[in-house]
This record gives structure tokens, sequence and C-alpha cells, in this order.
């Protein structure tokens, strides 16, 4: 079968054409028809067939019919939503819509957290009809009433079972909530399981069109997978650099469970000389794009990521994955390890466990349905080991104690010169030359009988106190202004004393 025996938009097969697609997957092939006709699908395939352009592509070709031209954003409205459970889910969506959408005049936009939101409210405000987020961002638009779903004719659910890992139930049904009635509804994912088929109750029709191409949570054919065995956690740095060096890949993704193992591990390739870099959730979302495109870029070799990366990557032609830690989650594996070997071409999936990680490989083994095997790999101690320093490494200790030493004892205080003291500020108060100014009509006191006055200071023992160096040298007229003599009712109504000088 061709791509244009689906009967797809002459605009959108020109993209698809240039794209490189020529025939369908399996997954596209059965399920296009059915989206084209406007019915619920619930799709599950293989990680890698292609899954985002089986339901894209017959959302851009039904959205057609309300293509145009127009600059006013009432002429877009949001017709199509997309939900995804990763910002990287979401942003590897937008990029393929765009790519389909190249001849057509539909505008698509993606938000999800990270990201300053001012940008995507004004993509938003100028009219989209296709959107792609994640159901935090998106309710966060909807709060700030910058986003109005009534409108929506499509929904598509990507990803649902790990939705339901992440605890975004409560925010499908809000979302649901604000949609029309009136709609048609599309499931994908990679696994189903109970929850998935419970799910699909209550979001699709009660008889939606079930597409399974493959085996309940199958693996790829052309995938190779080998489990090897080591003998405790810290020699799993140095496997991961001998399985690097040793099948000599170029580029390859290696999953840990923890983001301080991923850090760390991507810190001790780069001791060893191996281009690396690490993806988790502490990065902003312009750090973990960016270390994709590097990635992409093949600027980087080893990527390390936890599971936030191991769902929507589509690296071309990846070779291989390294589990560095078992998951959690037996679907978890299948994820992690869809990221090789997609769309036909063979991949390497090595997975490295010890001891107490049996239990997670036997449920990984329960769900494929198969032996993954165990492989002994012997290694010597670890690359970059930190033994604890013995008391020999340590220098001697000074011989000179710790009370004695120049930088314990106590600093001794500064002397500082002592000011000569004013006669005048010590002097007790006489108001004998007030009360004469004021019986004088306010007449100012002469300089020369104020300095006698202040000479004339007794000191503590009532014996007239000598003049000091300080007001024998000051100048009774000149520069220096003289006080005035207050007059006692101004005072009392909280006049300042006026200055005036000794010339005037």
């Amino acid at each position: 079968m061709h791509f244009s025996e689906l009967g797809l938009d002459p605009a959108i097969l020109k993209a698809v054409t240039e794209a490189g697609y020529e025939s369908p997957t399996p997954i596209q092939a059965q399920a296009i028809p059915h989206i084209m006709a406007g019915l619920d699908v619930m799709g599950a395939a293989q990680t890698g067939t292609g899954k985002t352009a089986a339901f894209t592509l017959p959302i851009l070709h039904r959205l057609m019919a309300h293509a145009n031209t127009s600059a006013s954003p009432a002429r877009h409205p949001v017709r199509g939503l997309v939900l995804a459970p990763t910002r990287e889910l979401a942003d590897q969506i937008y990029q393929n819509l765009q790519q389909y959408a190249t001849y057509t005049a539909l505008r698509s936009a993606v938000v999800f957290g990270g990201m300053d939101m001012n940008p995507q409210t004004q993509a938003l405000r100028a009219g989209v009809e296709l959107l792609v987020a994640t159901p935090g961002r998106l309710l966060d638009h909807v709060q700030q009433k910058t986003l109005n779903l009534s409108q929506v004719s499509i929904l598509v659910l990507d990803e649902a079972d790990r939705m339901l890992d992440m605890g975004f139930l409560p925010d499908l049904q809000r979302i649901v909530n604000l949609l029309p009635a009136s709609r048609q509804s599309l499931l994908f994912s990679a696994t189903f399981s109970p929850e998935i088929r419970k799910l699909a109750k209550t979001f699709l029709d009660e008889k939606p069109i079930t597409v399974e191409v493959a085996r309940r949570n199958a693996t790829a054919e052309n995938l190779t997978q080998r489990l090897y065995r080591v003998d405790s956690p810290e020699l799993k740095r140095q496997a991961v650099i001998h399985l690097v060096r040793e099948e000599k890949l170029a580029q390859v993704i290696v999953f840990t469970n923890t983001k301080i193992g991923a850090s760390r591990l991507a810190r001790e390739l780069i001791r060893e000389g191996i281009a690396a870099d690490a993806i988790h959730g502490d990065k902003s979302q312009g750090e973990r794009l960016a270390t994709l495109e590097r990635f992409k870029n093949n600027e980087v070799v080893v990527l390390v990521a936890t599971d936030v990366a191991a769902r929507g990557l589509d690296i071309a032609e990846l070779p291989a994955v390294i589990n560095f830690d078992v998951p959690q989650s037996p679907e978890d594996y299948v994820h992690r390890i869809g990221r090789t070997g997609r769309a036909g071409a063979s991949g390497l999936a090595l997975s490295l466990m010890v001891a107490s990680e049996e239990r997670r490989v036997a449920d990984v083994e329960a769900l494929l349905g198969i032996s993954l095997g165990r492989e002994r790999l012997a290694l010597m101690a670890p690359v970059h080991s930190s033994p604890s320093r013995s008391t020999s490494d340590r220098p001697p200790r000074s011989a000179v104690p710790r009370s004695a030493s120049p930088s314990s004892r106590p600093l001794a205080p500064v002397k500082r010169p002592a000011l000569p003291a004013d006669p005048i500020f010590y002097a007790p108060y006489d108001d004998s030359h007030a009360k004469k100014a004021s019986a004088a009509g306010g007449a100012s006191v002469p300089a020369d009988a104020l300095q006698s006055n202040a000479s004339t200071a007794t000191d503590g023992g009532g014996q007239a106190a000598a003049p000091s160096p300080v007001a024998a040298a000051r100048p009774s007229s000149g520069l220096f202004g003289i006080r005035r003599a207050a007059n006692p009712k101004s005072v009392l109504l909280g006049a300042k004393p006026s200055i005036k000088s000794a010339d005037s």
C-alpha cells in the first residue's frame, strides 16, 4: 500500500512524500481510515512504528475544511487537542505536525511547563487550529483565560498509560469537562493494560475501534536484547564504559532510575574522555532541549537520561540503549528499549543488573513472555575509586598548640589618642547672659563676654579651670559664629537660637 491510496489531502501528501515516507506502517494503514471517518479509535503498537503519524495525518486531513489565511484570531479557534505526558513528547509531536502541515494554512502550537508563558500566550491569542500540550500547562492557560476549548472537535491522548502513572487522571477529567460532549476521541499507547481500557471507557465511545497490530507489550523483532550481571552497583559505571568501547557505540542512551545517578554517571564518563551529558527533571526545559539537540547532532556520544526521555524521543537510527538500572515498572522497559530499532532498523538493548534487581528482571520477563538470559560481565575495581584517606596521607599537625597559634590568640585592643576636651561643652549652664539679653531687648552678647564665661568654668573640685589649648586658640571674632542669646519665650515656642557673625 502507498500513502496515496489512503485518500489524504494533496497538500498533506506532498509533505509526507518530502519526508521520505512511501508506504504506511501497519498501525498507520489500519488507524488512518477509521480516524478520517470520524470514529473513536484506541490504537496500540510497538514503539517506533509511527503512532504519531497515525493520528496527526488524518487529523490534519479532517481540519483542512477549516483552513484559511485570515489574520483574524477568531477564524483560527482550537479544533484539535493533543495531550502528552512529558515535555519532550509534546515537542516531538509538535515538530511532526509542523512538518506534515508545511503546505497547508493550518496553524499549530505547543505549550508545556518549564518555559515562559508569554510566548505561548502570544501564539494562542494569534489563533491556532491544532494545539499540543501537557495537562498541567494547558490548565494554567485555561485559568489565565488565554485559551478557549469550546470548539475542540478532536481529542488525542498519547501515551495514556504514562499519564496514569504520573497521576494526570484528575487533570484529564478537568480538561475533558471543558470540551464539547460531541467530539472524536483517540487514545494511543505502546502498552495496553486493564487501567488503560478502563480509561478508554471513560473518555471514548462505548465501542471504540481497537487497532492492535502486534502482540500486547511486544518488542520489535529486529531488536537484540542482552542482560549482563555485575557483582556490585559500583561496578555498573565501569560496565557502561566497557560496553561503549567494546561495542564501539557512536551514539547511545543510558537510562537510570534517579536524577542524581544520571548526573553522576555523566560526570564519570566525561572524566574517562567520553562525550556525555545528562537529561532529567531537575534541568530546565531549555537545557533539556539543548542537550537533545547536541545529541541529535552527534556532539554527544552518551546521553544519560531518566524515564523523562523514555517516551516520544525519535532519534534517527539510534544504534543502542543501555539500562543502567532495571526500571521500577516493566512497562518502562518496553519504552526504554523502544528508542532503538525504530522504523525497521536494527537495534541493540543492553541491560545491567545486580542481585538485588532480580525481582524486577523477573517482572520484565513475565511482561514480555521471554527469558532475557544472564551473561556474566567480569570487571576489575571501579575505574575511579575513591579510597578513604589514611592518616599517613595527612600532613603533619603543627607542633604549636591550637590555643597558642597566632590565628587563635585574642587581638589586643587598639589604642587611640585621646581628643582634647572642649571646656564650653562640659561647662555648666549659665543663663545670666540670656537674662541680661532679655532685659536689654534681645541685644547680642559680645564675643569676649561669652569667651570669659567659658574660661571661668569650674572643674569638679570647685576651682576655676584653666582655659584649654582649644579654647585659647579659638578666636573671638572673624569667621567663627557667636550664638545669640535666646529669648526665653521663643525657646518655649520651639524656635532655634540664631547665629550671628561677630563681625556683623
